[in-house]
């Protein structure tokens, strides 16, 4: 198994990448979250720039929110400055449209993107919808070596539900997948694998497992002041989506657990008074896997961190990730939270167990 970092994108990334790829990470994954961090392609050159090994992710990019020919240009550019280490995440979307109030892009328009973006890429004349009308496009001068549309570049996709998993297997892509329980995430694999298979694919799978969390000391309690800062803002999504759910109508695919279900309702009766009323997502989604807020801090509780994040001793971690490996994942990806960068050492060291 191989192990990943990701970031939410600041200007300055490249110096958690270096240090990844330094400690042996596979790959750096920088989010898409326009409302919330940096541009990942200027942070993504700049990683390439200071980096030769470790490969550089968009983890994972929302089509929605760039045209196709724009991120197509993108992804060729960057494949320039750094060739063989480009990953292409693309996902139909959650932070970086919650945090305008949008839910998830139609899988339709998802799998039109795509279709635009790789043909352009291979450098063939496609037609698609623009402004409202259909032309025909293409990258006109690829032979001048501005970008390098030559080098091959790896698809995944973030896919949760079965169309998406269908579409991920019918173009041989990287599987991409957010969770904290262990048990569901095998068993989500296994979904994954069938698909791949009806769809006939003989290479192997490639599955890429997002997680938060944070390394404990032994005796070290989940709502630790460490462990808030680092694994906290995974736990705040369950209040996120909650609100989202009451407030603005957007589905909640994560059922409230029980045991956590007192301080989501307390968070969802706070959220009631965000301001602007007809904007409630600006404040719900601050800090939105970042940092966990002032006002959202007492319904963080130790409990919500336990079970919404890989937080618990190494030992504990090393077996868990140890179960997802058996199962089949090929890559574990670990979020660096801004401000607690000295966390990839904890995590580096639990990589290297697995060397």
């Amino acid at each position: 198994m191989e192990f990943g970092i990701a970031m939410p994108t600041d200007a300055e990334s490249w110096r958690v990448a270096e240090r990844a790829e330094a400690l042996g990470f596979r790959t750096a994954w920088f989010y898409d979250t326009q409302m919330l961090s940096a541009d990942c392609f200027v942070a993504m050159g700049a990683a390439a720039m200071k980096t030769s090994r470790i490969r550089l992710g968009t983890g994972v990019l929302i089509p929605s929110n760039r045209i196709a020919a724009v991120t197509a240009n993108a992804f060729a550019t960057l494949n320039k400055l750094a060739p063989g280490r480009v990953d292409m995440g693309l996902g139909t979307g959650f932070t970086g449209r919650r945090a305008m109030g949008l839910g998830a892009m139609p899988l339709k328009d998802f799998s039109e993107y795509i279709r635009v973006m790789l043909a352009l890429l291979r450098g063939e004349t496609v037609e698609t919808q623009v402004e409202g009308e259909r032309r025909k496009i293409r990258l006109l001068n690829p032979e001048l070596g501005l970008i390098d549309t030559q080098t091959p570049m790896r698809l995944h996709l973030a896919a949760a539900g079965p169309r998406a998993r269908a579409l991920t297997a019918r173009l041989g892509a990287g599987w991409i997948n957010f969770f904290s329980d262990v048990p569901a995430a095998v068993a989500m694999l296994g979904e994954m694998r069938a698909a791949w298979e009806a769809a006939g694919q003989a290479a192997p799978l490639e599955a890429t497992a997002f997680v938060l969390g944070c390394v404990l000391q032994d005796g070290e309690p989940h709502d630790s002041e460490r462990a808030v800062a680092q694994a906290g803002p995974r736990a705040a999504v369950l209040l996120h989506r909650a609100a989202d759910e009451v407030l603005s109508g957007l589905p909640n695919i994560s059922p409230v657990p029980e045991s956590c279900r007192a301080a989501v309702e307390g968070y969802v009766a706070l959220a009631r008074g965000f301001e602007p009323k007809d904007a409630p997502w600006l404040e719900n989604h601050r800090g939105h896997l970042m940092f966990v807020k002032p006002e959202e801090r007492p319904f963080v509780t130790g409990e919500m961190i336990r079970i919404s994040s890989f937080t618990a001793t190494e030992a504990e971690l090393k077996r868990r990730i140890g179960d997802l490996r058996d199962a089949g994942y090929t890559e574990f990806t670990v979020q660096i939270v801004p401000g607690q960068e000295a966390a990839i050492e904890d995590w580096g060291r639990i990589m290297r167990a697995f060397r």
